[in-house]
């Protein structure tokens, strides 16, 4: 199963092969999947396993990855690994599914490559270019990726693209984070920025923006501006999925600076591509998941997103792993077979694996729990992950903190918000763990060998003392580190910036800055400087949002719901420059004034349904928030809706729709009567258009989620009732036709 062969050995094993399957070897899509990160990020955890071997859900990340590949039809896999190569072999070899040899394996071949001298992903894609393996087009992905991205329409455009003009040798894949900013967005930490050419979506240039950067200014490369229209993009989530012409690996050897996917070599070619010749595009998916399990918070918000149901197929009660029995009960909690929770014990939007017991007065909220767990009485878990075999006992408290597995916690102890708990640590009973930093637990040094026991830590009977983290990220520059140490915001569960010297210059100054005149202020001016010292006005540094996306959101709410509660038939034109004032204030996107008018207008028809607010019907509330002021109905027609054609139309219903789901105490039922209330008010004002909301319907953001598709569902019967008058109008073209 393995052989050596210059600095590397491939451990390999393939499926018989079938007739005439040499001539068809360059049309198999293939993959590499990088499964070493030469990062620490996830000590101490990773001591013990590979990160792709972690539990996310109960599910080793690794398998997200290889079921996205076999989703989209690859039939080839290389795994390049480094740390525990022997673990993810082993992993991979006594897997029913992933075996090359089992015959429900989706995959021809699977094979394995280590490079015993690699010090870096630019080292892989090196030797990976020397063993002339890959035959055509590949996706280079990362075993930590976690995405149902349907690739069939990217692959095309690529291959399209590569047909039109063979410099065309890669495109990288990513996820836009919608209107309402993505938990995701916030746990990157470094802020990826992209140029990319409106036309055809072409990759001009690659930055990284980082919290801790004391200048923070965008330097664009003067070449940028030969383009007729280009976007600069920082709202967007790098998944790590990239389509490859064998070409790419050309350009890593061809450069032995080259480290990092994107801050080397991305940057790199596109920064040289008029010496390289080659050129690089984007894919923007936005009705999709994806993201990857890079560092702490990334792990803590996937995981949140696959118990939310965010990444379909790939939910607890799917089941991928072949053994599992996962089943949805109330309060959005999944439960294996096996498991035992006692009366007055509550578990909530929780998964709890096979076999554990959870006895009684305890709360589970928004965590997991593994298998063959033992949690005591009167627990509280909130926000966190327990891996297998874990003991927590009675009146513990632990709060969005990690326990590897057989971690034992003593009787009332208290484990804090943060807190990393490895494998085989026992922490004492009453022990308080300290809070600033979180604590970082290991019973084991780098090398394999047991710690000695910190008592004032962990307890005079517990077991493990402090883990500390030395920074060897190769993210991280050293001119960089000069305001504080970047890999913090990389290895901690917890985003957070306190403590850390950093600037008062964001990310949205570099939109909302449009006072500053000499050169003096120029440091702080929203200016993108070119490479020759020409300037040019950043007018909208990200798509959403971007200059003070709490201030204006809030203020303009508020004034709109203010100016909705006012006395009826009051003109709404008032309200109306008021909140246009606040739009050229602040800068604000069309997308961040659809979403104000839209939970504007639903929280104040919600508040109408309360019986201090008049206690009115759902049809009644729809009708007096949207007819009751002279004007309601044109703002929302003309800056709400503000375009013609469905999309806006159905982007508006969207938000009405998220507007309501967001109102507090309003169960889901009403809140999905008032929608279908406020969508015939408006279809009748001729806000909105027959095909409109028929296109919202069939929209799957509309049912993205139980709540949204419950408050869905009571519009059934107004679409219905729009379907039937669309073929009774088409009945009557047919009939005047006819005559």
């Amino acid at each position: 199963m393995s052989k050596q062969g210059g600095k590397g050995a491939a451990s390999k094993g393939k499926k018989p092969a079938k007739a005439g399957g040499d001539d068809k070897r360059e049309d198999a899509l293939q993959a590499v999947i990088i499964a070493d990160y030469f990062q620490d990020r996830f000590r101490p955890f990773t001591l013990d396993k590979p990160r792709c071997l972690l539990p996310l859900v109960n599910v080793p990340v690794i398998e997200y990855t290889l079921e996205f590949l076999a989703l989209n039809g690859v039939q080839e896999v290389f795994i390049y690994c480094g740390t525990h190569s022997e673990d993810i072999e082993q992993y991979i070899q006594e897997s029913i599914r992933w075996n090359p040899s089992s015959i429900i394996c989706p995959f021809s071949s699977l094979e394995f490559i280590r490079v015993s001298d690699a010090t870096s992903v630019g080292d892989f894609l090196r030797d990976l270019d020397k063993r002339s393996l890959i035959s055509g087009d590949f996706i280079l992905v990362h075993g930590d990726c976690v995405a149902n991205i349907q690739l069939d329409p990217v692959l095309a455009k690529h291959r399209a693209r590569r047909e039109a003009n063979g410099d065309a040798c890669m495109t990288v894949v990513l996820r836009s984070v919608g209107e309402e900013p993505h938990r995701a967005a916030k746990a990157r930490g470094i802020t990826p920025v992209f140029v990319v050419d409106d036309t055809d979506s072409r990759c001009l240039q690659y930055d990284e923006i980082h919290p801790l950067i004391k200048d923070r200014r965008l330097m664009l490369d003067q070449s940028v501006f030969k383009h007729e229209s280009f976007s600069v993009r920082s709202d967007l989530i790098d998944c790590g999925i990239d389509i490859c012409t064998p070409d790419v690996l050309a350009l890593w050897s061809e450069s032995f600076d080259y480290e990092l996917p994107r801050k080397n070599f991305l940057h790199g070619v596109l920064k040289d591509w008029e010496l390289n010749g080659k050129l690089i595009y984007t894919e923007i998916v936005e009705d999709a998941y994806a993201a990857r399990a890079s560092n702490l918070q990334m792990y803590d918000c996937i995981s949140k997103d696959i118990l939310e149901r965010w990444v379909l197929p790939f939910a607890p009660d799917s089941n991928l792993m072949h053994d599992q029995s996962y089943r949805k009960v109330k309060n959005n909690s999944y439960v294996e077979s096996g498991v035992v929770v006692e009366r007055g014990s509550k578990v909530l939007q929780s998964a709890v694996g096979k076999y554990t017991s959870v006895r009684a007065g305890s709360s589970i909220s928004g965590s997991v729990i593994g298998r063959r767990c033992v949690i005591g009485r009167n627990v509280n878990i909130k926000d966190s992950y327990i891996f297998d075999g874990t003991v927590i006992e009675d009146g513990a408290v632990i709060v969005h903190s990690i326990l590897a597995g057989d971690v034992k916690v003593g009787a009332n102890a208290h484990i804090p918000e943060g807190s990393l708990i490895s494998y085989n640590v026992e922490i004492d009973r009453d022990v308080r763990l300290p809070t600033k930093p979180p604590a970082r637990i290991s019973a084991k040094t780098d090398y394999g060998e047991p710690v000695e026991n910190d008592a004032s830590l962990v307890g005079p009977n517990g077991k493990g003392a402090a883990y500390e983290v030395v920074d060897d990220d190769s993210d991280s520059d050293s001119e960089e580190e000069e305001d504080g140490d970047p890999a913090q915001l990389q290895n901690n569960l917890i985003y957070s910036l306190e403590g850390l010297n950093i600037s008062t210059l964001s990310v949205s100054t570099l939109a909302s800055s449009d006072d500053y005149d000499s050169d003096e202020d120029d440091e702080h001016a929203g200016y993108l400087h070119a490479g020759d010292g020409q300037r040019e006005r950043l007018s909208s540094f990200t798509s959403d949002d971007s200059s003070k996306p709490d201030a204006f959101h809030g203020d303009a709410v508020n004034g709109l719901v203010d100016a909705l509660r006012g006395d009826d038939n009051e003109d709404f034109d008032s309200a109306k420059l008021e909140f246009m004032g606040l739009r050229l204030a602040n800068n604000a996107s069309d997308s961040s004034m659809r979403r104000a008018i839209a939970v504007a207008f639903t929280r104040r028809a919600a508040e109408m349904l309360s019986p201090e607010h008049g206690g009115l019907e759902p049809s009644k509330a729809a009708e007096r928030v949207l007819r009751g002021k002279n004007g309601a109905a044109k703002f929302i027609r003309d800056v709400g809706v503000g375009g013609d054609g469905v999309k806006p139309q159905v982007e508006f219903a969207l938000a009405l729709q998220k507007g309501l789901v967001s109102v507090k105490g309003l169960e889901s039922g009403r809140a999905g009567t008032l929608l279908a209330a406020l969508l015939q008010q408006l279809y009748s004002l001729d806000v909105l258009e027959e095909d409109g909301i028929l296109a919202w319907w069939a929209d799957k953001r509309a049912a993205e989620g139980e709540t949204m598709t419950k408050v869905k569902e009571k519009c059934k019967v107004l679409v219905d009732w729009l379907e039937e008058a669309d073929e009774e109008d088409s009945d009557e073209d047919e009939d005047e036709d006819s005559d």
